[in-house]
């Protein structure tokens, strides 16, 4: 029987060994071994400094193998339309429905205040990601695309957002769904629409959620739609689609203590890749992988309607790295990179970046406590200069020594950089650019707690009547503890951020979040029905009501009436405002969430208004398709008498909040309508009494749906 000869390369005491397609260190004489092609996407790096000489040269291996396996072309990276995303170091994650972005108030696209806000915070944005649908896509029958459709000012207004940006030199992405299969379908592909609308809007880059690459024939169509935009997915992009897909998120990677490298960029160093950890209190292990790779960083505070702000200490390291990556971009994409190279102090760690008469060093301090005094000795070079980039300072070296002592300071978590070069190869505005990151650094705060989210809740306004009007039930006062589920999504709490001790796993946004609240309820009357569209129609007609934006207003009526046949069915189609103003002429208000839990649950508590148990032929859960008449179950009226307080439609109540970036309401009841074919839609369907679902707010053209309605309460004296 022939033996299999096996390769291997031995350096010092280490052997590399090919293993399943993997190289493998192996200390001769330990039990350790280390594989360079680990399941995630940062190939982790040895804590012993032994053994990094084999970590480089098994790395410069694995990569030259890879791309002989994958018959590696990066001609897309080559192109010029495309270079851009190589130096798409910070991406801001911007939810289109955040106050700073759009001033409800004042009805307009606030692009200049997140631009600022980004310049002041993090040393400002190479890219936005406009991101539009989730989490309330699935409320109604509208697609992801609609949602595009129905920003302020249409695809005309994104268009202008996009130019403003582009102005100001920042890049805009758009999102994908492609999970979004039980809304409003189009004629044409999913492919096709998006294409179109990139081309419309003139946008530069595709984030594709919940895919790690596009399908085969997603960069041809763009390509034909607009060239030059970039495909970014979320999950680990495998490596065959590296030579299409320019950039990639690197969310949750698991870097190892001695900082690893990005496999991805390793093998194509022009790839961006976008750090993330969208919950974590503390960035700055994403940082270090960041600094230590060239590579970029995901700015994602408003996550999908909850504020989870960065710390100043996070925001600091930030800003002055960005400075940095911007202005050696050239050295990070096609300079020499040699990972972890010797640094003086223990848990601190060095990466090196030659070429263009440069030397440049990034430097990681993976230590709770600050690092001050030697932190590198290095080759002298004949006629170079040294530099701390991060203080601004240019440093004093002995030249005729062989050996260059780098010293300084480098903070818990923070960063280090030094650059050694000849003045010729520093450029014009060299000292111009040491002024502003000295400058920068002075300003530094290291503070690692984060800033304290403060909620503002809009009050209700009171309507005392003397008796019960007609129409409506009374419900007598009460002092009752109410149990109130949410589905958290990533968005359902009441408040701004998730609770500390919120376990935020793989099955977080499914779970349902129950918060229990002792209430004081007065006694009040609420509508027996839902408002229909004969009242709504009889208030427009006697109030001469015209609200301030009329996009989607009554989208369902016919030349200023409502459908023939439909005069009972709930008026859909308003948005808070319009029911507040209805509520107004009526001499009413809408009802606070708790007072319509009560009002449909009654004092026992029974899970839906007629008992504890769904049962047919007691609500619209969508049989027709539709909405129903107001009337049409009375088989499910609640313990008080009302009607249609599960199903057909979802209800308005007066329980407003904001962040100060995130403005909703609480919508309550449910609907005939619900999204099938993915758990990222919006709850739908027939709701039990005590669910609560987080509706955010933007402005009327989006908040008016087919599926909300609402009906009227008034106070009464006790």
């Amino acid at each position: 029987m022939k033996m299999r000869r096996r390769r291997f390369l031995q350096i010092g005491a280490t052997l590399l060994l090919p293993l399943a397609g993997e190289w493998h260190i192996l200390a001769v004489g330990a039990a350790s071994s280390f594989s360079l092609d680990a399941a995630g996407g940062i190939i982790p790096a040895p804590n012993d400094a032994a053994q990094w000489p084999a970590y480089r040269v098994a790395l410069a291996r694995w990569r030259e193998e890879t791309r002989a396996r994958l018959q590696y072309n990066d001609v897309l990276y080559r192109c010029p339309e495309f270079a851009w995303s190589a130096s798409n170091y910070a991406c801001c994650f911007l939810m289109m429905c955040d106050e700073t972005f759009y001033d409800w108030r004042g009805s307009r696209y606030t692009v200049e205040t997140i631009l600022r806000h980004g310049d002041r915070e993090f040393g400002g944005y190479d890219s936005v990601m406009l991101w539009h649908a989730y989490p309330r896509i699935g409320v109604d029958p509208r697609n992801q695309f609609d949602f595009y459709r129905d920003m302020p000012g249409g695809l005309k207004g994104v268009r202008a957002v996009v130019r403003q940006f582009h102005k100001n030199g920042v890049r805009v992405f758009l999102d994908y769904n492609p999970w979004d299969v039980g809304t409003r379908r189009e004629k044409d592909s999913d492919l096709e629409v998006l294409a179109a609308i990139v081309r419309e809007v003139e946008a530069d880059g595709v984030f594709l959620d919940t895919l790690n690459k596009g399908g085969a024939n997603y960069r041809a169509r763009l390509d034909a739609a607009r060239r030059g935009v970039i495909l970014e997915g979320e999950d680990a992009l495998p490596l065959e689609s590296l030579h299409d897909h320019l950039a990639s998120w690197a969310q949750w990677f698991q870097d190892s203590y001695a900082p690893g490298v990005l496999k991805h960029k390793w093998i194509e160093q022009h790839h961006m890749q976008h750090q993330i950890r969208r919950w974590d209190q503390d960035h700055t292990g994403e940082l270090h992988t960041a600094w230590m790779n060239g590579s970029g960083m995901m700015i994602w505070e408003n996550v999908f309607g909850s504020w989870v702000p960065w710390s100043q200490r996070d925001r600091s390291i930030l800003q002055g790295m960005l400075l940095i990556q911007r202005r050696f971009t050239k050295l990070f994409n096609d300079g020499s990179w040699t990972p972890l190279v010797p640094a003086e102090p223990p848990g601190v760690f060095a990466t090196l970046w030659e070429g263009d008469g440069l030397r440049l060093w990034t430097l990681a301090n993976r230590n709770e406590t600050a690092c001050n005094g030697i932190l590198l000795k290095v080759p002298s070079m004949a006629n170079h200069r040294c530099f701390d980039l991060l203080r601004g300072i240019e440093i004093s070296v002995n030249p005729d020594q062989e050996t260059m002592i780098l010293s300084g300071n480098i903070p818990p978590r923070g960063l280090g950089c030094f650059l050694s070069s000849t003045g010729a190869a520093l450029g014009l505005d060299f000292d111009k650019f040491l002024t502003q990151q000295a400058q920068l650094n002075s300003q530094k705060c290291f503070n690692p707690d984060r800033p304290k989210v403060k909620m503002e809740t809009f009050p209700v306004t009171r309507s005392l009547q003397l008796r019960t009007p007609p129409g409506m039930v009374e419900i007598p006062p009460v002092t009752i503890e109410l149990s109130i589920d949410m589905r958290i999504r990533e968005c359902g709490y009441y408040e701004s951020t998730p609770p500390p001790d919120e376990d935020l796993g793989d099955s977080f946004a499914f779970r349902v979040h129950t918060i229990r609240r002792s209430v004081v309820l007065t006694r009040f009357a609420v509508d027996e029905t839902l408002v229909t569209n004969a009242d709504y129609a009889s208030f427009l007609q006697a109030s001469g009501y015209q609200p301030r934006h009329r996009q989607n207003f009554l989208k369902h009526w016919q030349h200023g009436r409502p459908p023939a046949g439909k005069e009972q069915h709930p008026v859909v189609y308003v948005d808070l405002d319009d029911a507040r103003a209805y509520a107004r002429w009526a001499g009413k208000r809408l009802p606070a969430e708790e007072e319509w839990q009560f009002a449909a649950q009654g004092s026992d508590g029974r899970k839906y208004p007629w008992g504890n148990r769904l049962e047919p032929g007691r609500c619209n859960g969508g049989e027709t398709g539709d909405t129903t008449p107001v009337k049409a179950f009375p088989q499910g009226r609640s313990p008080y008498g009302c009607y249609d307080m599960c199903g057909n439609v979802w209800e308005w109540t007066e329980s407003q909040r904001s962040d100060g970036h995130t403005r909703f309401c609480i919508i309550r009841g449910g609907a005939f309508f619900e999204a099938r074919g993915s758990g990222w839609y919006a709850d739908g369907g027939p709701r039990p009494a005590n669910f609560a679902a987080k509706f955010l707010l933007m402005w009327p053209g989006l908040d008016r749906c087919s599926t909300i309605g609402f009906r009227c309460a008034v106070d009464l004296e006790a």
